[in-house]
C-alpha cells in the first residue's frame, strides 16, 4: 500500500512538472484547455487572416518585395492546408506579372548597385522575391514558364564575379533563398556556391559579433548611426527580422551534408540570442532594438518575422526549446492579443521603410501584405510548436 502511494504521488508529481513546462497560450486556451481544440482555434485563426487579406487585396498587384513577402506566407498556408482558393489567388498573381519580376531582358542593363523600382533592376533582390514563390508553384505543376525567368536570371547571377549583390540586410529575405530553393529544382551546385560567397560578404559588412545583430545598411553602421540610449548602436526590427527569418527558409532547403550549412546554423544561433536579449517585456520588439526610446511603441512585422524564426528553429531541432520556450510565449501573446484585430487583420505594422522611423504611425490600423505575411509564418509554425508542445506534455504524463 505504501509502495502503491508513493507510484501516484510521483506520477502526479511528474504530470504536474509537465504541465508547468508547457507554456500558457491566450486568448485561445482562456476558452478551452484541451490541446487539440487549440490547435484548432489556431488554424481557424490562420484562415480567417489570409481570408481577411485576400477579400480585402486584389492578386492583380506588383511583383515587388512588399507584395511578393505576402505571397511567400501564403504558399506556407497553402501547403499547410491544402486550400484550393489559396493555391488560386497566388496563381492570379503569378499569371499577372507573367511569372517575372523585374522584365529587362537585355542582361547588359540588368541592375542592382542603388535601389530601384525600375524594370533594369533585374538583379535587385526587391524583384527577385516573386522567384521563390514561382518555385513553389513550379513544384505543383511542373510547368517550364513558371520557373524560366528564375532559372535565367539567378543561373546568370551566380555565372557573375560579383559578390556584393546583398547590401541591405532585407535581401537576406528577398534574394539569399532563392537559390537553396532554386537548388532543390536544379541540383547545380554553383547556385550554393554563389549562394554562400555573397552571404559571407553582406555578413562581414552587416553583423555585429558584440550585439549579435545585422545592421540594415552600410550607413548604419555603427558609429555613423547612434540610438538616443547612450549613442549606442541602431538596429531595426525588422531589417533583423528579415535575416533570421530568410536563414530559417534557406535551412530549409539547403541539403543536411552541405558544407556551408554549419555557417548558417552559427549565424542562425547567434542572431537568435541577439534578438531574444532585446524582446520588450509586453512581447514584441520595438522598432529600434536597443533603444526604444528612439521610436517606442507596439510593431508586429519584426515581432512576427522572430517569432517565426525561433519557432522554425525550435520547431527543427536547431534552438533549445527550453531557452526559448517563454520568448515564444510573450510573443505569440502579443500577436494573438494585440497585433490580431477582430476581423483578421493585423495591425501594428510600420509601413514601409529602412530605420525605426518614429515620424512613421504605427497603430492597429497599420497594415501592409509584408506584415500581414510575416504573422501567417509565425501562425503556422506556432501551430506545429504547440501540437509537438502537446504531444511533448501527454507522452510525459503517461510516464
Amino acid at each position: 500500500m505504501k509502495k502503491l502511494s508513493i507510484l501516484i504521488l510521483g506520477l502526479v508529481v511528474m504530470q504536474t512538472v509537465a504541465a508547468q513546462s508547457l507554456p500558457f497560450f491566450s486568448p485561445f486556451d482562456e476558452r478551452r484547455n484541451t490541446g487539440t481544440q487549440l490547435s484548432i482555434d489556431v488554424t481557424n485563426t490562420i484562415k480567417k487572416v489570409n481570408d481577411y487579406w485576400q477579400s480585402h487585396n486584389s492578386p492583380k498587384c506588383r511583383a515587388f518585395w512588399d507584395n511578393a513577402a505576402y505571397f511567400t506566407a501564403n504558399q506556407k498556408v497553402y501547403q499547410r492546408f491544402g486550400t484550393k482558393r489559396y493555391l488560386d489567388y497566388a496563381l492570379e498573381w503569378a499569371e499577372y506579372n507573367h511569372w517575372q519580376g523585374a522584365t529587362q531582358t537585355d542582361k547588359s542593363k540588368w541592375q542592382y548597385k542603388t535601389y530601384g523600382e525600375g524594370m533594369d533592376h533585374v538583379l535587385f533582390a526587391d524583384w527577385q522575391i516573386c522567384f521563390q514563390v514561382y518555385i513553389d508553384l513550379y513544384k505543383l505543376e511542373h510547368r517550364a514558364e513558371r520557373i524560366e525567368r528564375a532559372l535565367d536570371v539567378m543561373c546568370y547571377q551566380a555565372s557573375t564575379k560579383e559578390k556584393d549583390y546583398w547590401w541591405w540586410s532585407d535581401a537576406l529575405y528577398m534574394g539569399l533563398p532563392i537559390f537553396s530553393k532554386l537548388y532543390t529544382v536544379t541540383h547545380d551546385q554553383k547556385l550554393l556556391d554563389k549562394q554562400y560567397e555573397c552571404f559571407k560578404w553582406t555578413d562581414s559588412l552587416l553583423f555585429d559579433t558584440e550585439a549579435q545583430l545585422y545592421y540594415r545598411d552600410g550607413k548604419y553602421v555603427y558609429p555613423k548611426v547612434k540610438t538616443a540610449c547612450n549613442d549606442g548602436k541602431s538596429f531595426w526590427a525588422r531589417g533583423d527580422g528579415w535575416v533570421l527569418a530568410g536563414l530559417a527558409q534557406v535551412l530549409e532547403d539547403l541539403p543536411r551534408d552541405c558544407k556551408y550549412r554549419p555557417f548558417y546554423i552559427d549565424r542562425f544561433k547567434k542572431l537568435a540570442e541577439g534578438v531574444a536579449r532585446c524582446q520588450q517585456p509586453e512581447g514584441h520588439w520595438t522598432r529600434s532594438m536597443l533603444c526604444p526610446d528612439d521610436a517606442p511603441g507596439y510593431e508586429t512585422s519584426g515581432t512576427a518575422f522572430f517569432t517565426y524564426g525561433l519557432l522554425w528553429g525550435v520547431n527543427n531541432g536547431i534552438l533549445p526549446r527550453e531557452k526559448y520556450q517563454f520568448v515564444i510565449k510573450k510573443a505569440w501573446k502579443y500577436l494573438s492579443e494585440v497585433a490580431l484585430q477582430p476581423d483578421g487583420s493585423i495591425g501594428y505594422v510600420q509601413p514601409i521603410g529602412e530605420k525605426p522611423d518614429p515620424t512613421k504611425t504605427v497603430n492597429a490600423q497599420s497594415q501592409a501584405p509584408f506584415g500581414t505575411g510575416a504573422w501567417l509564418l509565425a501562425a503556422c509554425e506556432f501551430e506545429t510548436y504547440f501540437v509537438d508542445l502537446s504531444l511533448a506534455g501527454r507522452i510525459a504524463g503517461k510516464k
